[in-house]
């Protein structure tokens, strides 16, 4: 059997992650999806819908199932814009704030414990490292984008 690579390290660690939230959000109406929704508006703040499928990287039409989702379990209110009559602001609830309090915590607690099994001599290389690996592939991933961009233009 061949070593596992750095690639393949990163894949299982991605694969694990996804395992550990979904049975994290078992018995709930929140999905992977939502859960993201969440954190953007944790950290954003209120925002309208396309604000909202901005930062995402979604179409409107998806991030409107998502809001409509969060909004039926009651993690989101929909209220009007306070200067753009046209616009909807996305609002998470006091019920939301709490579980996000408590996921903020959850997180710092995992990533505590994940560090912690790295030598402390280590950590400062790790970060680094991990720091050029997501740069890297996020200039990846964009060099595709444009891409494929181009192609569909030609």
């Amino acid at each position: 059997m061949p070593t596992p690579t750095v690639l393949d390290r990163l894949l299982e660690i991605g694969e694990l992650f996804q395992h550990d939230m979904a049975t994290a959000f078992e018995g709930t109406t929140l999905t992977p999806a939502r859960v993201r929704v969440l954190w953007v508006l944790q950290h954003s703040g209120p925002m309208t819908q396309q604000a909202l499928a901005s930062a995402l990287e979604v179409s409107p039409r998806n991030v409107t199932a998502l809001v409509d989702a969060l909004e039926e379990g009651g993690h989101v209110t929909r209220s009007p814009h306070p200067t753009d009559r046209r616009a909807t602001l996305v609002t998470l609830t006091d019920d939301a704030v709490a579980r996000m309090r408590t996921m903020q915590a959850e997180h710092a607690e995992l990533a505590a414990e994940l560090l912690g099994a790295v030598a402390q001599t280590d950590r400062e290389a790790l970060e680094r490292g991990v720091d050029a690996i997501a740069t890297r592939l996020r200039e990846l991933i964009e060099a595709d984008r444009a891409r494929r961009a181009g192609e569909r233009t030609s």
